[in-house]
């Protein structure tokens, strides 16, 4: 074999080689983790209540009992966040109308409804929230055991926390004990979150 076609071959199995290889996949380490934690706070951070639709009503008959949004919306009024007032409605269980409380969101607690925008782009559902989240640190990762694919795991963090000063009133922490725990567990509270590996990066899995 001359010269020439020796260079021809080692050059052909050197493109072999280079086009057998696809994009390198992140690793699974502290910076690329890091990353990721810190992509999905910043969209997925806020500690929200679920209530995505208002005005809430509340039915009358329910004051003074332990229904959630009974115990939960005088105290948001209580606070500045909601308003009040009296209003009648079709009840889809017992023929006729029922006396409702509705709450509505006041200037003041319009500031904690957040739209946030979906994948398209457009404008999501909206959620009223107390708090959002930021990574603290992370504390550990391993593999996800549940997972189908081999390429996922179970990210172990702290956080640190920009909670809605409402959050700190004696009522609000009595009546949403998990968001109080959450706002006081900022800084030694490790919570947790699936990942997998793209070509991209590692972005969230389902559970």
């Amino acid at each position: 074999m001359n010269n020439k076609i020796l260079c021809a071959a080692m050059a052909a199995a050197a493109l072999a080689a280079l086009t057998g290889c696809g994009p390198q996949q992140p690793e699974a380490d502290l910076p690329n983790l890091t990353a990721a934690m810190n992509a999905y706070l910043a969209k997925k951070g806020d500690l929200c209540l679920g209530k995505t639709q208002w005005p809430i009503d509340v039915p009358q008959r329910e004051a003074g009992t332990r229904a959630r949004n009974a115990v939960q919306m005088p105290v948001l009024e209580h606070v500045g966040l909601v308003s009040a007032s009296t209003a009648k409605v079709e009840d889809g269980k017992e023929a006729g109308e029922i006396g409702v409380t509705r709450y509505a969101l006041t200037d003041e607690g319009k500031k904690y409804f957040l739209v946030r925008k979906n994948q398209s782009g457009q404008s999501g559902q909206g959620d009223f929230c107390a708090a959002h989240l930021t990574l603290d640190k992370i504390v550990g990762w391993e593999a996800r055991k549940d997972a189908k694919d081999p390429a996922e795991v179970v990210v172990t963090y702290t956080y640190r926390i920009d909670a809605a000063p409402w959050t700190g009133n004696a009522d609000v922490q009595k009546a949403f004990p998990m968001v109080d725990r959450v706002v006081r567990g900022a800084g030694t509270m490790q919570l947790k979150q699936n990942f997998k590996r793209t070509d991209n990066g590692w972005v969230p899995a389902e559970v």
